[in-house]
């Protein structure tokens, strides 16, 4: 998989893909990730990106012109499966599209900052806008990390062990499970029996009713999908 993702501060993406697992797929030549500076797609002297906007209002908002510059060179490469684009309005992150997008071979993220971008780009260059909350962020590049981060841990080879992935929260639409590791008792708190017997059926059942559970409890809405 190759990731491009387009940004005013690339600096600011830097730090999550040299650490932890992410480093370790890039390593590993699993996934491809490269940062792009818009102001390098700007023929003014200032490297200007943003202009005020029509109408006025306050915020500045990203030109249409070097987005389109940016995102032409590299379809010019490759063949793009998706043009994301980073933004508060858009369908709501969650793991069937991280699933899905982890799928695919070549994706461009485009990152909004101030205002936003002009219309214009998102009508005719986006091809799928994605929110990662109800919440607004300075710039879309921690949300561009966030995605990115969800897709990568999917990809076969990435994780010590692939399983681990298809058991964890959101798969099927259930919570995950508690869990618990050494010591057995500490200060009275006790794991549970039915994960020291060695008896994984149990466990797997035991595990489906807790996750069953606490579901209920604490997201009841997943339940009605």
């Amino acid at each position: 998989m190759r990731i491009d993702i387009i940004t005013v501060l690339p600096e600011l993406l830097k730090s999550p893909f040299e650490a932890s697992i992410l480093k370790r797929a890039i390593e590993k030549g699993l996934v491809e990730v490269h940062l792009h500076n818009l102001r390098d797609y700007t023929e003014d002297n200032y490297k200007q990106v943003d202009d005020y906007q029509f109408g006025g209002g306050a915020g500045m908002v990203l030109m249409i012109e070097p987005i389109d510059k940016c995102i032409t060179a590299l379809k010019k490469e490759r063949t793009y499966d998706e043009v994301i684009y980073l933004t508060p309005d858009g369908e709501t992150l969650n793991q069937k599209t991280a699933n899905s997008l982890s799928l695919r071979k070549n994706l461009i993220i485009l990152c909004g900052h101030y205002k936003g971008v002009d219309q214009r780009v998102r009508d005719t260059l986006v091809t799928r806008e994605i929110s990662i909350g109800d919440y607004v962020l300075s710039g879309g590049e921690l949300g561009a990390a966030v995605l990115c981060d969800s897709i990568i841990r999917l990809l076969p080879g990435v994780l010590n062990d692939e399983t681990s992935a298809l058991t964890d929260t959101f798969q099927d639409n259930l919570l995950a499970p508690p869990v618990y590791t050494r010591p057995r008792d500490y200060k009275g708190l006790k794991v549970p029996e039915v994960l020291l017997g060695g008896n994984f059926p149990e466990i797997e059942k035991w595990r489906e009713e807790e996750a069953l559970k606490r579901t209920q409890e604490l997201r009841p809405d997943l339940l009605e999908k």
